[in-house]
C-alpha cells in the first residue's frame, strides 16, 4: 500500500483495484520509491508522465537540440495544453513491459497521476478485469473494461495521458484521467483531451527559439541630450522560424511559424522621445528594420530611434528592444490558424551626456 500526498488530502491505491479520490487542492507527487524510468520506447512502463512521443523538427533542419532564446506570448493567459493522450504501446510492447515490471518490481504509470504494480496491470490488460478511471467532470469514477491477453492480434495501440514538462504537479493534469486504453489503428480517441493539429501547433510554439541579437545603435552605448539615436537591424538579421511537431502513428502534425513583424523600443526613462512616437518600428520589405545611420545625419529624424531629453545621472538608462513575432500554423487535414504573437526582449545600457558641441 502506498499513498500520494496532497496539500489538503490524499490519494490511496491498494494492491487491488486502483482508485483515486478527486483532488481537493495542492500539488500531487509521484510515488517516492521503486519508479521505472525510461522513455516511451523502453520495455519498461514509464513513471515519467512528461515523456512525450511527439517529434520536433526545427526549420534549420535536424531534430531539436541546442538552446537559443524562447519566445514569450503577448497573451499572459495563453499556454499550450497541460495534458493530452498519446499512443504508447503496441499489444506486444505492453506485454513485454508488464513482464519486465514483474521481474524488476516497482510501479508503472497507467495515466498522468496513477502508478500500478505489475499485478494490477496483469489483472486489467491480460485477465480482463475492469478498473476505475478517474474523471474530474463526473460525479463518480467511470469504469474501464478490461482486456484479454493485451489485445495481441488486434491492430492498434494503447494510449496514455502525457503531461507537459514542468506541469507534473499541476492539478489540471487530472483532466486526463483515463487509464491507459485501447484505440484501433487509424483512429483518434473521441475525447476532449485527444491530440489535434492545434494541440501540436501549440506544442511546437512552446519549442520555438529565436536568435538573441542586439540592435545597431548610432551613437552606440553613449548618446547626447537632444541628439537622435538611430536604431536599426540589417536585412536578414531576423528571419522566419518554423517548428514542426508530429505525433507518430496518428497522422497528426502541425508546423508553427514565427515571423518577425515589428521592433518596439522602450527608452528606459520618461525623459525621451521615440521615433515613431509609438516606439513601434515596422520591418521593411527587405527584412531590415529602420535605416542605418550615415555621416551627416545627426540632426535628422530617424525612422526608428530615440532622442533622450535628459542626461543619465549615475546609472545609465536601460534601453529595451523587443521584437514582435507573428505566429501562424498549418497542420494535417488542411487545418490552419493563428496563435498569440510572441515577443523577445533585449536590453542595452545607454549613457546620455550633456555636451554642447558634437562632431557631425
Amino acid at each position: 500500500m502506498w499513498a500520494v500526498a496532497l496539500a489538503t488530502g490524499s490519494l490511496l491505491w491498494t494492491a487491488g483495484t486502483a482508485h483515486a479520490d478527486k483532488p481537493v487542492g495542492g500539488d500531487t507527487e509521484p510515488p517516492p520509491t521503486n519508479r521505472q524510468e525510461g522513455n516511451a520506447n523502453d520495455s519498461t512502463l514509464l513513471a515519467s508522465v512528461s515523456q512525450s512521443r511527439i517529434q520536433v523538427t526545427h526549420s534549420g533542419g535536424g531534430t531539436e537540440q541546442g538552446s537559443m532564446d524562447e519566445l514569450t506570448s503577448v497573451d499572459p493567459n495563453w499556454e499550450p495544453p497541460v495534458c493530452w493522450y498519446e499512443p504508447v504501446f503496441t499489444p506486444e510492447a505492453l506485454k513485454s513491459a508488464v513482464e519486465n515490471l514483474q521481474k524488476n518490481g516497482g510501479l508503472g504509470a497507467v495515466n498522468a497521476h496513477e502508478w500500478w504494480s505489475s499485478g494490477i496491470f496483469v489483472d486489467h490488460y491480460d485477465k480482463g478485469e475492469p478498473q476505475d478511471n478517474f474523471d474530474l467532470h463526473a460525479d463518480k469514477n467511470s469504469t474501464a473494461e478490461g482486456y484479454k491477453n493485451y489485445n495481441i492480434g488486434k491492430d492498434g495501440m494503447f494510449w496514455r495521458s502525457v503531461v507537459r514538462k514542468g506541469h507534473e504537479s499541476d492539478t489540471r493534469a487530472w483532466d486526463c484521467g483515463r487509464i491507459m486504453f485501447w484505440q484501433d489503428a487509424g483512429t483518434i480517441p473521441d475525447d476532449p483531451n485527444a491530440p489535434t493539429p492545434e494541440t501540436l501547433a501549440a506544442y511546437a510554439y512552446d519549442k520555438i527559439e529565436v536568435p538573441k541579437t542586439e540592435v545597431e545603435l548610432k551613437p552606440a552605448a553613449k548618446s547626447t541630450v537632444n541628439l537622435p539615436t538611430w536604431v536599426w537591424l540589417d536585412r536578414g538579421t531576423f528571419k522566419e522560424v518554423s517548428v514542426r511537431a508530429e505525433l507518430p502513428g496518428t497522422g497528426l502534425w502541425a508546423e508553427t511559424t514565427a515571423k518577425p513583424v515589428a521592433l518596439h523600443l522602450e527608452p528606459g526613462t520618461d525623459d525621451a522621445e521615440t521615433f515613431p512616437a509609438s516606439g513601434d518600428c515596422e520591418i521593411n520589405d527587405d527584412g531590415s528594420i529602420g535605416t542605418p545611420y550615415t555621416k551627416g545625419s545627426a540632426d535628422k529624424t530617424p525612422p526608428c530611434g530615440i532622442r533622450y531629453l535628459r542626461a543619465s545621472a549615475g546609472d545609465p538608462y536601460e534601453l529595451t528592444a523587443s521584437i514582435t513575432w507573428q505566429i501562424s500554423w498549418e497542420g494535417s487535414g488542411g487545418a490552419r490558424g493563428d496563435l498569440p504573437d510572441g515577443t523577445f526582449e533585449t536590453t542595452q545600457d545607454m549613457t546620455v551626456q550633456e555636451i554642447q558641441s558634437i562632431n557631425r
